[in-house]
């Protein structure tokens, strides 16, 4: 009978190692389970209630912002960096929103006249 080396502990530790064959295959099932939400139409009336909303909104404040975003609502709280409504793009930290995409804005906390006057 033939005597076998020991194994070191990462050798044993090896043959216990999760082992992928389909490289991509869970994140491909994880968008698979993905729910697909078409964007909502909204009504002139919410629409000009929006656009009061927005154009309460100046640089500094901070806003929660519900907006549409590759398939789905996505919700973003942030201080307001830019707002240009001839563009018609707020944004929020880093994240540039459409004002078309936005479902909702709630004020968090407005900017008061002593900090504006500060920057």
């Amino acid at each position: 009978m033939a005597i076998r080396a020991k194994m070191s502990r990462e050798e044993r530790a090896k043959q216990f190692m999760p082992f992928a064959a389909l490289k991509g295959y869970p994140e491909a099932l994880r968008q698979k389970e993905r729910i697909v939400v078409p964007k909502m139409e909204l009504s002139e009336d919410y629409q000009e209630t929006l656009d009061r909303k927005l154009h309460q909104v100046e640089k500094p404040d901070i806003v929660t912002v519900i907006y549409f975003q590759k398939n789905e609502y996505v919700e973003q709280t942030g201080m307001v960096t830019r707002i240009d409504r001839t563009a018609r793009i707020l944004k929020v930290v880093n994240t540039r929103i459409l004002f078309d995409d936005i479902y909702d804005i709630v004020m968090k906390e407005k900017a008061s006249v002593g900090k504006k006057l500060e920057k």
